[in-house]
């Protein structure tokens, strides 16, 4: 191979057990460090639920239907699109018949103990 057996001249890499590790950036932080700090990791696949408490289901009157349409339109929630979760927050004196695509266990059994019914959608 000749005098300097495809090593170069000089420097580091053409020393005797010269040479620098896999991934070194020449004293830069390197890339596979940095990433995790600077970005994180977002589940692409999160379903994010707009949540609303039984006690914003108050305003409405006694036996009517409550789906995501009605929310909206009485300022509840943004978008009727997305999907909505009931949580049990406060309480439900009049029976209503409430759609939604998730309910908590307490806020099923407080619209079925007030007299109402769920649907899911």
């Amino acid at each position: 191979m000749g005098n300097y057996s495809t090593r170069g001249l000089k420097g580091q890499k053409a020393r005797a057990g010269g040479g620098v590790r896999r991934g070194f950036e020449g004293g830069q932080i390197p890339l596979l460090k940095g990433l995790p700090m600077l970005r994180g990791f977002t589940n692409n696949f999160r379903v994010e639920y707009q949540e609303v408490n039984l006690d914003r289901l108050s305003g409405f009157s006694q036996g009517s239907r409550v789906s995501p349409g009605e929310l909206q339109s009485a300022g509840i929630i943004k978008d009727a699109s997305k999907p909505v979760k009931v949580l049990a927050r406060g309480t439900l004196e009049r029976p209503l018949t409430v759609a939604a695509h998730k309910f908590s266990k307490p806020a099923r059994a407080a619209i079925e103990a007030a007299g109402g019914t769920v649907e899911e959608l």
